[in-house]
């Protein structure tokens, strides 16, 4: 398997269960503001859609959303318990959390990287709509469950902490949210992650955070 990948992207949270599961599989650097890969492929071949991540399951087989993605990745490992079983209704709550990760918590953070200035008024909106979404998981983690599902590490806390992560990337500070502060923390030294983070650049190799 092929992972298309951007340094800090979503599509982190695949490469960090790919090392979970213990996969094998090759990383391929995409540079989506140029739509070329660092092999230098046309990524649009790749993903038509543009953005990352993409994962070639083989030559020619494509897949993309990460949803989709992280759902396909734990069912390769059932053992690992990524994922609950399929057809259950655990099954259906992690699906649910996922489509809120990518369609609301994802997409609040979108304005701190659209490559333009936010005005003051415009800042102060998107911090109040980020604040929001983050809401529902600080009440979720409120119990002190070290996982978004509860004891179980899952795709779904893959995904979250590289949305959460970016708050560092644009100075929004977590503090009011002490559950969810702990539990980027927690994940920050999580193995697979800190190997991603690592491999990605965004950590020093044997560095911490």
């Amino acid at each position: 398997m092929k992972l298309y990948y951007k340094p800090g992207a979503c599509s982190m949270a695949s490469h960090i269960v790919l090392n979970e599961l213990e996969l094998s599989f090759s990383l391929e650097r995409t540079d989506t503001a140029q739509g070329i890969t660092e092999t230098g492929r046309q990524y649009a071949e790749i993903n038509p859609n543009g953005y990352v991540p993409a994962l070639e399951l083989e030559p020619g087989l494509v897949l993309t959303e990460n949803a989709a993605i992280l759902e396909h990745l734990a069912d390769l490992v059932p053992t690992k318990g990524l994922a609950p079983k399929p057809g259950t209704l655990e099954r259906s709550r992690l699906r649910e959390l996922l489509a809120f990760l990518s369609a609301e918590l994802h997409k609040a953070f979108s304005p701190f990287f659209s490559g333009t200035e936010l005005s003051t008024e415009e800042r102060h909106a998107a911090q109040a709509k980020l604040a929001r979404r983050i809401a529902p998981l600080e009440a979720r983690l409120a119990d002190e469950r070290p996982f978004l599902l509860g004891n179980q590490f899952s795709v779904a806390d893959a995904y979250a902490f590289v949305i959460l992560n970016w708050s560092q990337f644009i100075g929004f500070s977590l503090q009011p949210w002490p559950f969810t502060q702990a539990f980027l923390e927690r994940l920050g030294a999580h193995p697979s992650v800190v190997k991603a983070l690592e491999t990605e650049g965004l950590l020093p190799v044997g560095g911490s955070r």
